[in-house]
């Protein structure tokens, strides 16, 4: 499994987090075993927790691995919350995502590269309400008709990323996740009523 290296620009954040005084429910809530989603990569386990020597400077680390794609990643715990690390939301988060996949979608007159940078600062936010509308907005690119590759590959990185936490919080497998939210999906899409685009200016 690749590791991605800790570096010196992290190094320095972290000793320089460590070195402010941080009160004692500020501690990092994570620990070994723990299913986590870290924004850059989605939905992975923590392995260890421990301190190493990094750059001459002892740290603490959290060593989060992705099965998904081999790949194992070490976050100094000073900057775990600065990253965007987080355990998995709840049951009643993931329902409200639902439904924001089963709203109208949204229409944009802004150029598409524009548009694809939107999509793509929402998917690496890892929160399930706004990858549930990237999909919501690019579910004809589901399907492949009438869609770019740039519209298909967003939607399902948008896809992996939602289903993953989907799976790990309803302890289900990925690709049942993955078939329940295109079925979602579909269901809408049989709606005419629901289907059919708002028009938003910039939006």
């Amino acid at each position: 499994m690749a590791a991605i290296p800790v570096t010196a620009a992290m190094v320095t954040s972290a000793m320089e987090a460590t070195a402010a005084k941080i009160k004692p429910k500020d501690a990092h809530p994570f620990r070994e075993g723990d299913a986590v989603v870290y924004p850059a990569h989605g939905v992975g386990r923590i392995e260890r927790v421990g301190f190493e020597k990094i750059a001459g400077h002892r740290l603490e680390l959290i060593h989060i691995s992705f099965e998904d794609n081999q790949m194992t990643v070490r976050v100094p715990v000073a900057q775990a919350r600065k990253a965007g690390l987080r355990k998995l939301v709840s049951q009643e988060t993931l329902a409200a995502a639902l439904v924001t996949l089963k709203g109208r979608p949204r229409t944009s007159r802004l150029m598409w590269a524009k548009r694809a940078q939107e999509y793509l600062a929402k998917i690496n936010t890892g929160d399930p309400g706004a990858l549930a509308e990237v999909l919501r907005d690019l579910q004809s690119a589901g399907g492949g008709a009438n869609s770019s590759i740039g519209q298909r590959n967003l939607f399902e990185l948008a896809l992996d990323r939602l289903a993953g936490e989907f799976a790990a919080v309803r302890r289900i497998t990925k690709p049942d996740a993955i078939e329940l939210l295109n079925q979602t999906l579909i269901d809408v899409r049989t709606d005419s009523s629901v289907t059919r685009p708002r028009a938003i200016a910039g939006g």
